[in-house]
């Protein structure tokens, strides 16, 4: 008999579960990879598992009328994250299916500052046996592992002291120059992506694309706004992914149109199907992430395990102030390597009212720039050092989550 987990660890692990889906399934788009698009299944399995057993907890749960309205939220999170979770395996069939993905959407993809890579250790390889803190591979190959999967278990965001084996299954995120690096330390052999043509001319097929790289990041950028806006408590941010949603609908009917006069312009217009299934799954995961955040613009306070669980799951969520005089004030977002200096990626940043999504490399900072970021739990204090932000935990909006049973 398996030993039940808490309503806390089964959050946990169908959300890091289904975040990794989502990387691993646009990745799979990328690289045209088969064996990508199984993992996201192997994962989907486990997502569905989880969350039959945290229904079946909070129904045991409760108690009451009372224990049940204080659980519903959490019920509410499961379906979101659910949501997710379908919504990038559909993602992934596109590539098992074959349903078509036109040439100029990798290379679109190829332009992308950071991708998701599937990394196995062979024979003759130099990783096995060496710890992650040991190995270094930020700093060598700008790749970080967000997982492993070790025969059938799962290793979301691996401890620093984390020993590699021969027969790991790496997960890592990073720059696309990283990838062929970190195969070749992995005993693989690099495949040396070559850089994408550069066109002269714009072809509805190339808007159709560019309209699918957008409807991509938004959802993305959706999916950590709504984390944080339940882990910070801020109905702002919660205001927000409301308006990434409308945005996002305004892009699926921007590419139906598209598509309907690229196809006028092939040979053969079942290559655009695959564009269809992305961009409708992709507003898929942005409509889970404002479903998600109703739990805060109905209630005001998430659950007290909501948020727990947010800020022990794999990935988390930060925000760091600017602070005048910084190391981070006046430079560039790519000057600073925050990626590579503190395994954060940064999602939103707000300067007075306005939020830029997904900003550019080439985004200069200023002192009381807001940064939304994700990454692993040791990066948040690097990045808030790196804008000089001292707040203490408590202080504006910065929250310890409270603690407490989660049986």
């Amino acid at each position: 008999m398996r030993t039940r987990k808490t309503v806390k660890e089964l959050l946990v692990g169908a959300k890091d579960a289904a975040e990794l889906m989502v990387d691993l399934a646009y990745a799979a788009i990328f690289f045209g990879d088969d064996d990508l698009a199984h993992e996201v299944l192997r994962l989907e399995d486990q997502v569905d598992e989880q969350l039959v057993d945290l229904r079946a907890v909070c129904m045991l749960a409760a108690r009451n009328p009372d224990d049940a309205e204080r659980l519903a939220g959490v019920l509410s999170m499961a379906v979101s994250i659910e949501g997710i979770a379908d919504a990038a395996e559909d993602i992934a069939r596109v590539v098992l299916k074959d349903l078509g993905i036109p040439s100029e959407l990798r290379d679109d993809l190829r332009h992308a500052t950071e991708v998701t890579a599937r990394v196995k250790i062979r024979e003759e390889n130099e990783l096995a046996g060496v710890s992650l803190r040991d190995l270094e591979l930020p700093a060598r190959t700008g790749m970080w592992v967000i997982a492993i999967r070790r025969d059938i278990d799962w290793i979301y965001g691996p401890e620093a002291e984390e020993v590699l084996r021969e027969g790991d299954v790496l997960f890592l995120q990073g720059p696309p120059e990283g990838i062929d690096h970190a195969r070749e330390l992995a005993g693989g052999t690099p495949r040396h992506f070559p850089p994408p043509p550069q066109r002269a001319k714009l072809s509805n097929l190339d808007r159709a694309v560019d309209v699918i790289i957008e409807l991509k990041n938004v959802s993305e950028v959706a999916v950590g706004l709504a984390y944080s806006a339940i882990l910070l408590r801020d109905r702002s941010l919660a205001a927000e992914v409301s308006v990434i949603e409308d945005k996002s609908d305004e892009l699926y009917h921007q590419l139906e149109g598209w598509v309907l006069r690229a196809a006028a312009e092939l040979e053969d217009p079942d290559e655009l199907r695959g564009l269809i299934h992305l961009a409708s799954a992709s507003e898929r995961i942005v409509d889970a992430a404002q479903s998600m955040t109703r739990v805060i613009e109905d209630e005001g306070q998430p659950h007290p395990i909501i948020a727990a669980a947010l800020s022990e799951a794999e990935e988390i969520v930060a925000e760091a102030i600017v602070a005048a005089g910084s190391p981070a004030e006046g430079r560039t977002l790519g000057e600073l390597q925050i990626h590579t200096e503190t395994g954060m990626e940064v999602l939103a940043i707000q300067r007075n009212e306005r939020w830029v999504y997904r900003p550019r490399r080439s985004r200069t900072l200023e002192a009381g720039d807001r940064l939304l970021a994700i990454g692993p739990d040791e990066g948040p204090p690097r990045l808030r050092a790196l804008c000089g932000d001292d707040r203490p935990e408590g202080e504006e909006g910065w929250v310890e989550p409270e603690r407490l049973d989660e049986d």
